[in-house]
């Protein structure tokens, strides 16, 4: 037998509406109330209609949580800080009234899907939606989803961006948590300068990223600022990866976020430059496969060369040396998220924070031989 809204409030001895009430979260409600609604919702096992529910209120009780590629740490680490704020009240009761649903959307990166699942979650009425790292810088791509998120905001959705920087236009958002990209990879690069290395590798992220861009900004102002020229661009590609030509410097190699890419772009790095000293990984796991790519060339890590990585995941302590690299605080900058999407914190000054990087300094670098 269905157990039915008026059950719950007949078992509770209050009227159905102040179960809706409860169930809803969208009015006040007197605790001692809301605890024999709750206990008689538990007792009778009874289940919320969601899609009626949704349709009767402005937003159901779906959050999207958006990632590039949910088995990189840098992602899972967030999307399951951000679960942690949105699955309940966090009392520990496992009853009902106020959780939300967390769905994880596997983008691949790719920004036809970002555009898809955002469709997708505006039908489904999303209460909010949490949108994690770096964005493509097409303009196209920008004033889709410009345009698509204000349609989720007028909806009643909550948007917040984590780990990723505001659009250029539009104000739909309710919060945007954006790392210091830029400044760790200054303060990364700046390192190294101090240590005394000149020749310094670079081994970027796809170049139509803002992580990827932002991180080696910081990394040429750290070299302009210590008087170390570009290189001048040899031309070509190697490996599938970007050519120096799309940034004048042949000390640079573009390629995708993972350990493959980092192995094939230090082997075309150290073809180009057999001199350098040093080299700088986009992000920690690309820095594991320059890691490898070193040692198969039969050098050492730090004596031959040193090799720094970014965002400090957990198994860059664990590498052999340990990793430098720069420390973002992944899991708090998640929570924080959840929290934004479900209300539960008020938005920064103007909607934007900027959240620091933090050089950790380990043994994968040091002073160059000579």
């Amino acid at each position: 037998m269905t157990v039915t809204l008026a059950d719950v409030a007949a078992r509770a001895r209050v009227s159905p509406a102040t179960v809706s009430r409860v169930l809803n979260g969208n009015y006040p409600v007197a605790a001692s109330t809301r605890e024999r609604v709750l206990r008689a919702v538990d007792d009778l096992d009874y289940v919320l209609n969601g899609p009626a529910s949704s349709l009767a209120a402005a937003t159901s009780d779906l959050v999207g949580i958006l990632v590039n590629d949910i088995a990189d740490p840098f992602f899972g680490i967030m999307a399951g800080a951000a679960q942690t704020q949105i699955g309940g009240p966090g009392d520990g009761s496992g009853r009902a009234g106020g959780e939300k649903l967390a769905v994880i959307c596997n983008t691949g990166g790719s920004p036809e899907r970002e555009l898809t699942y955002l469709t997708l979650l505006q039908r489904q009425r999303a209460a909010a939606v949490v949108l994690t790292g770096g964005a493509v810088e097409s303009p196209a791509h920008q004033a889709a989803m410009a345009a698509k998120l204000a349609k989720l905001a007028d909806a009643g959705t909550r948007i917040v961006f984590c780990g990723r920087p505001p659009l250029p236009e539009g104000d739909a958002l309710v919060a945007a948590l954006a790392f210091d990209n830029r400044g760790g990879g200054r303060r990364l690069t700046e390192h190294l300068i101090s240590l005394g290395h000149r020749r310094i590798g670079y081994v970027a992220g796809p170049p139509e990223r803002t992580t990827t861009r932002h991180r080696l900004e910081g990394h040429r102002e750290a070299l302009r600022a210590a008087g170390l020229e570009d290189f001048p661009a040899g031309g070509g590609t190697a490996g599938g990866l970007g050519g120096p030509g799309a940034d004048g410097d042949r000390l640079v190699v573009h390629g995708p976020y993972d350990r493959r890419s980092g192995y094939e772009a230090t082997l075309e790095l150290l073809r180009r430059a057999p001199d350098v000293t040093a080299i700088v990984a986009a992000n920690d796991t690309v820095a594991l496969g320059a890691c490898a790519a070193v040692r198969d060339q039969g050098m050492r890590i730090p004596q031959d060369i040193s090799v720094a990585g970014f965002d400090d995941l957990p198994f860059s302590v664990d590498a052999v040396p340990a990793l430098t690299t720069v420390r973002l605080p992944l899991f708090e900058a998640g929570a924080r998220a959840g929290r934004l999407a479900m209300g539960k914190e008020n938005p920064p000054p103007g909607g934007i924070a900027t959240i620091a990087a933090e050089l950790m300094i380990r043994g994968s670098t040091a002073a160059p031989r000579g």
